[in-house]
């Protein structure tokens, strides 16, 4: 159920706000210390930001896809960093929970994920599985009272902190996604264990780490839906979280446009701005078109998605196409900063470098390009 208009409109303008005058001055520290600060954390939890797509009953704000859309444009206006500190919670990492959770796994788990007293994780990449992710490798073995949970994950958005784990696993014999199985796992389980944090080409601040099950003993009761379902859930966690991404992505596009006039209108050359040079403003008005149509796309898909539609293919293509723009966009923008670009002074660079990851997680580039020709195939045109 929507917000009403007004109140919308107020976390719009809030979130707005916080952006812009608590992140955006953080960015340079976040990136040297590879950090998000404490009290910044606790400031996105007095501001709902960890329950945005969980229902009100379980202290949420219950957006729907559209407003949460929005929501992550405002967002994609800073570092990505800051978004992933509570990503996870509002997207893959609690999203399996509530699609395929009962009533006692949500009314357990819910309200503390929302109001961001634990972080999520997902834990579906293994070290010889990612985009064959109905291959995993990680088995759960049902002794009768419990599963006996073996095997290591990898490039684990936020497993440094997170206190819940959704894990899918192998439960069956039954060959590839059939044989798959969602668990929650929580991290105080004897036997979970993470690897030390990667060091990535960007996104400083946000960490990946493996997680390591060695014969843990995950209570049945932990299990989300049927045994079989693991995959049907991951999938429809990913259609959500693409459009997510989606959206964060037109926000850093916008962001970089922005910044990229400003300077052209104050750097000289040759006598004049150069925003009033021909070649730099087709750059500026590709990559506006570009963001333009991205936006369009990902609220169209959201709006679609709201009204119960099938949005396998459309969430794909909105991710496929707004995370190889802001691609564009960045490149665009080092180049209309040129030198100044480059360095780590004006912020282009880094965003560069951020902005890269969004064509390759939650499903790469080439992923979208098969699932958007099977669904048109399905579909018939």
């Amino acid at each position: 159920m929507a917000l009403d208009p007004e109140t919308f409109d107020a976390l719009i303008d809030m979130v707005r706000r916080f952006v812009a005058e608590r992140l955006r001055p953080l960015e340079g520290a976040v990136e040297e210390a590879d950090a998000i600060p404490p009290e910044v954390v606790q400031e996105m939890r007095e501001m709902g930001l960890f329950g945005l797509s969980i229902a009100e009953e379980f202290g949420g704000l219950g957006l729907t896809m559209g407003e949460e859309a929005r929501v992550a444009i405002e967002l994609g206006r800073t570092t990505p960093a800051f978004r992933s500190t509570f990503g996870t919670n509002v997207g893959i990492g609690s999203q399996g929970l509530v699609m395929a959770g009962n009533a006692e796994q949500k009314a357990a788990w819910l309200p503390k994920i929302a109001s961001g007293e634990i972080i999520t994780s997902f834990a579906l990449t293994e070290p010889d599985v990612g985009s064959d992710s109905g291959a995993v490798k990680t088995r759960a073995v049902f002794d009768g009272q419990s599963y006996r949970l073996s095997g290591t994950k990898r490039y684990i958005t936020n497993a440094d902190k997170a206190d819940l784990f959704t894990v899918m696993a192998r439960t069956g014999d039954d060959p590839g996604a059939r044989g798959v199985s969602a668990f929650l796992v929580p991290r105080e389980l004897a036997g979970v264990s993470i690897g030390e944090p990667e060091k990535k080409m960007g996104q400083k601040g946000a960490k990946v780490a493996d997680v390591i099950f060695d014969d843990v003993i995950v209570p049945a009761e932990n299990r989300l839906g049927a045994e079989g379902e693991g995959f049907k859930i991951a999938m429809r966690v990913l259609d959500r979280g693409r459009l997510h991404i989606s959206a964060v992505c037109v926000g850093v596009a916008e962001r970089l446009i922005a910044d990229c006039v400003a300077y052209a209108t104050e750097r000289k050359q040759f006598g004049k701005p150069i925003a009033e040079h021909q070649l730099i403003q087709g750059m500026i008005a590709d990559s506006k078109t570009e963001a333009l149509v991205a936006r369009a796309m990902v609220l169209e898909t959201a709006a679609a998605k709201d009204a119960g539609k099938d949005v396998v293919m459309e969430s794909a293509a909105a991710k496929y196409f707004a995370s190889e723009m802001v691609g564009r966009v960045a490149d665009r923008a080092v180049q209309i900063f040129g030198g100044a670009g480059y360095i780590a002074d004006y912020g282009i660079e880094r965003l560069y470098r951020d902005v890269r990851l969004f064509r390759i997680y939650e499903g790469t580039s080439q992923i979208q390009q098969i699932i958007i020709a099977r669904e048109t195939i399905r579909r018939g045109g």
